[in-house]
């Protein structure tokens, strides 16, 4: 490989809530944290060069968008999602969470109803909630080796509400929904007169040569959508707090741009934009060889489970660096559970439980890391299990 995902760099210290956070979350330093979903990978070098050219200027003043921007982000959505949206559709947040509860507050009222696919990423609960919305959740279904959608549940559920928020590519079970999938929900959700937002911020990270796909490269669903995604995820920016907002229909995009205006959430961080520009125009070649590691690394882990821990359970993801792992054959409840990880195998993964009832008795665990530190974590899982 030309980059490097091997090395095991120290983050102790550099202000990083993974590693940084664990003294206060669970009163130990000496975990192995395979919990929060970022990655364990310096960037690619052409977004460290990029940044440091800018910091070298030694001014960082107030930000202004410039036309190679939004190219940029035409140029990236077009080639790998599929679709071509127009420089006044592109709103800019300092994350897709934030754009998420705006969408909430801004398209729906106090006392509306909001779909979200359960088990699913623990914010959609608190971006209904927190604003007195009703949650309502359709509970995917566990079946022939991975979640599939109850449709007719689905369709259900739409009668009743304002707005869904879908998870796409999906945390924490790992489905990259087909293009069948994708547009029945968007064909059901315009019949009962639904807008989709649309969190595809894993939508990069895809396996087994399936390729990206955004629901909004479908025929028909731009009208009803609004879609966000981010190079946070799949070129490790997170902490840099830039997502890209599209929406086509003014209905829906005007009322979350006003509010980002008002809130003075639009102007961004000055190094999101350079590490979006130098991520999107220079490093897919690093974002290529990305994925072939971290797809070495979950047929790795998936192989290691089915051999060295057959009373766990685990489905092949097809997207993201999350697997969702099911210890529920162990007999313990998902406290005993996080004990048996935390005290026995010095080991931080995320409780199931925080995504919903339907995740009793999982774990996510975060593979986005050298292949060194997610053997050792497996070899100490394998330990604990085996001393129970």
């Amino acid at each position: 490989m030309k980059y490097d995902f091997d090395t095991v760099i120290d983050r102790r210290g550099s202000f990083c809530f993974k590693y940084d956070g664990l003294k206060e979350v669970y009163g130990r330093e000496d975990l192995i944290p395979l919990w929060i979903a970022d990655m364990d990978f310096q960037v690619a070098p052409q977004i460290k060069a990029a940044m440091q050219k800018r910091l070298d200027h030694g001014i960082f003043g107030y930000n202004q968008r410039l036309p190679i921007y939004y190219e940029t982000v035409i140029n990236w959505a077009k080639k790998r999602y599929g679709y071509e949206p127009q420089e006044d559709w592109i709103m800019t947040s300092p994350g897709i969470m934030p754009a998420v509860n705006l969408a909430v507050m801004q398209l729906t009222e106090p006392g509306d109803s909001v779909l979200i696919q359960t088990p699913v990423y623990q914010p959609f609960f608190s971006a209904v909630t927190a604003h007195n919305r009703k949650l309502v959740t359709n509970s995917l279904i566990p079946e022939n080796g991975h979640y599939e959608i109850d449709f007719e549940d689905f369709e259900k559920k739409l009668k009743e509400v304002k707005l869904f928020i879908l998870c796409s590519p999906h945390n924490p079970v790992g489905r990259r929904w087909t293009d069948e999938e994708l547009f029945r929900m968007g064909t059901l959700c315009r019949q009962y007169n639904v807008p989709i937002i649309s969190d595809e911020i894993h939508g990069d990270l895809v396996y087994n040569g399936a390729g990206s796909r955004s629901i909004a490269a479908l025929e028909g669903m731009l009208d009803n959508l609004i879609v966000c995604f981010s190079p946070a995820k799949s070129f490790n920016l997170a902490g840099l707090a830039t997502a890209i907002i599209i929406a086509k229909n003014p209905a829906l995009r005007e009322p979350l741009d006003t509010m980002l205006e008002n809130l003075h959430l639009y102007m961004g961080n000055t190094f999101g934009i350079i590490a979006l520009t130098a991520a999107y125009r220079e490093s897919e070649d690093w974002l290529e060889e990305l994925i072939c590691y971290l797809q070495g690394n979950r047929d790795f882990l998936v192989d290691y489970i089915q051999t060295e821990l057959p009373q766990l359970k685990v489905n092949t993801p097809e997207a993201t660096y999350l697997a969702w792992i099911d210890f529920s054959n162990l007999g313990l409840t998902d406290d005993e559970v996080q004990k048996l990880l935390i005290e026995k195998a010095g080991l931080v993964l995320e409780p199931g439980i925080k995504y919903g009832i339907e995740g009793s008795g999982f774990q996510r665990l975060n593979f986005g890391c050298p292949r060194k530190t997610l053997s050792l974590a497996l070899e100490r899982m394998k330990k604990a299990i085996k001393e129970l």
